[in-house]
């Protein structure tokens, strides 16, 4: 059996796995998607089946009004005592000088839930992990943020001890374990014990195309008593151009059953136009960063060392003791026909959980009520998926009857609350129109020039998008059967990271495409939407954009 990366394709970043038994768990970040952290279980590595989410009560997590990138950042899971343990980070501000973050703990008896009410910890970095030693002491481990002019902002790896009976850090007992190294931004710390040795991971360089992972160890867990891994860094594709796997890093080790081991990270496969040199541009990442997993040895002198070399290989033998997962899809696609009165896990909403403020689903029909305009972070409502492929169709039917140019509903591409189109339906001197429209940061530009106007008294249609690597479009139909193509040709870098890195600070997601319903005149218009399908074509980028 083969593991084939990335095994999480799309928006799943900062990978913490854990073995229970024979069974392995995956946490990822979700920023400020809800529900807060996805999990994943496998019992071969190399298919994933998706499981509820922790963070699903308000009361855990408030993240109305957050900007875009903050939320919840690399959350860490682990096992110890006969439970769950996840610590997140909640991240307020993500351009500047400060993070106001907050790191929280939440426990289970079961990966499946109930998570309990968090436990506040403290605000001195993000990225924390929870480390449980041989002898039953632990400590959060977490990256340093230092917001003082003319310090580095990312001041090494602190330890502090934590109380499980209180569920509070001893602040008494912090202190720095290591600097990191001279590619500086060392974050994403999980510390390890390993024939008598602390071995401490970090990731190092930011998460772009420099980002790295390294290795640091000590006999203790003394101040700045780590020595960082000789030679290459554990894992990056810096000096690997044409690797297909890029990013790599930020992640998690562990074992199998049997004693062999494995290191998720998080990757990222871009692609460039074919008008951009192989050299001059690394490449637009539009399905965010992924995760990927690389076996790992161990070398004569005790240090981790990837199979293959640091670039990370693309196949990846399985654990010898794997047990076959059964049942898992072959890709992504997804058909919602909304007769359920919950949203699927396939689903996620910016910032708040989907209730009834934002709409309702079930009998058929999801409807939204409009709120605030796609650039709004405090009251929208977008019911959105990850792009999980370089090609794909997305379609939804919508019957919607605005009565003003106020009231807006259609189907979107969406990056953020700063990037994003769509095609929607609204009214214009009296008369429903589908128009589309692109925002980017702050400027809105509408295609009047390519305006369908419906016929009298028609307020329900069908929409699509069709993306293909480096572009995408939109269409409509009447009657299901016969397409038209809106000829507005979108370029699909202006939805990937390596765009948004270029503008602002909050660059992690990916896109998503999406459904969704504005009235800015506040009567909340609804929206109401028969099914939703996404079909995936090629989850390989298409060759004339490479």
């Amino acid at each position: 059996m083969k593991i084939i990366n990335p095994v999480l394709r799309g928006f799943y970043s900062d990978p913490s796995v854990v073995r229970v038994g024979h069974t392995y768990y995956a946490a990822t970040s979700t920023f400020e998607w809800w529900p807060g952290v996805r999990l994943q279980e496998s019992t071969d590595l190399a298919h994933w089946r998706p499981l509820p989410c922790p963070l699903r009560r308000v009361s855990q997590l408030d993240m109305r009004g957050v900007p875009s990138g903050g939320g919840i950042w690399a959350p860490d899971l682990s096992y110890a005592d006969g439970k769950f343990w996840l610590i997140f980070t909640d991240v307020k501000i993500v351009n500047g000088a400060f993070k106001d973050c907050t790191n929280y703990l939440t426990v289970a008896d079961d990966i499946h839930g109930p998570w309990s009410e968090p436990y506040r910890l403290d605000g001195i970095g993000f990225d924390a992990s929870l480390f449980h030693d041989a002898d039953g002491r632990k400590y959060l481990v977490q990256q340093t943020w230092d917001f003082r002019d003319g310090h580095h902002p990312f001041d090494g790896i602190t330890l502090t001890q934590l109380d499980p009976s209180s569920m509070r850090l001893l602040p008494e007992t912090e202190r720095r374990i290591w600097k990191g190294t001279d590619v500086k931004v060392t974050e994403g710390p999980h510390l390890y014990r390993k024939d008598g040795w602390y071995y401490l991971f970090c990731a190092e360089g930011g998460t772009q195309y420099e980002h790295q992972e390294s290795v640091a160890r000590s006999r203790s867990l003394d101040a700045d008593s780590f020595e960082a891994m000789p030679g290459e860094p554990f894992i990056g594709n810096y000096t690997t151009p044409d690797s297909y796997l890029q990013k790599q890093g930020h992640g998690a080790l562990f074992d199998t059953p049997s004693g062999e081991w494995y290191y998720a990270s998080l990757c990222a496969r871009p692609w460039r136009h074919a008008t951009e040199p192989s050299r001059g541009v690394r490449g637009w990442c539009t399905l965010g960063r992924e995760t990927s997993i690389q076996k790992v040895y161990w070398d004569e002198d005790g240090w981790p060392r990837v199979e293959g070399g640091p670039a990370g290989k693309r196949e990846v033998e399985a654990p010898s003791d794997a047990i076959a997962m059964k049942g898992i899809p072959a890709d992504a696609s997804q058909h919602d026909d909304f007769t359920e009165k919950d949203l699927t896990l396939d689903w996620c909403t910016p910032r708040v959980p989907f209730t009834e403020k934002m709409g309702t689903t079930g009998d058929g029909t999801l409807t939204l009520y409009g709120q605030g305009s796609l650039a709004d972070a405090f009251d929208l409502s977008l019911v959105a998926r990850r792009w999980q492929a370089f090609d794909f169709d997305a379609e939804a039917s919508i019957d919607f009857a605005p009565r003003t140019y106020r009231q807006m509903a259609g189907l979107t591409n969406y990056y953020n609350d700063h990037e994003w189109t769509w095609a929607y339906l609204t009214c214009e001197e009296g008369r429903t129109v589908l128009l589309t429209a692109e925002y980017d940061f702050g400027t809105l530009t509408t295609h009047r020039e390519e305006e369908v106007m419906l016929p009298q008294g028609i307020h329900r249609l069908w929409l699509r998008t069709q993306v293909r690597t480096g572009w995408y479009t939109y269409s409509y139909s009447l009657d299901h059967k016969d397409w038209h193509e809106i000829p507005v040709r979108f370029d699909a870098a202006h939805l990937s990271d390596d765009y948004i890195a270029e503008r602002y600070g909050g660059f992690f997601t990916g896109a998503f495409v999406g459904l969704a319903a504005v009235d800015l005149s506040g009567y909340r218009a609804p929206a109401r939407f028969g099914h939703f399908d996404y079909r995936e074509l090629s989850a390989e980028p298409r060759p004339d954009e490479v």
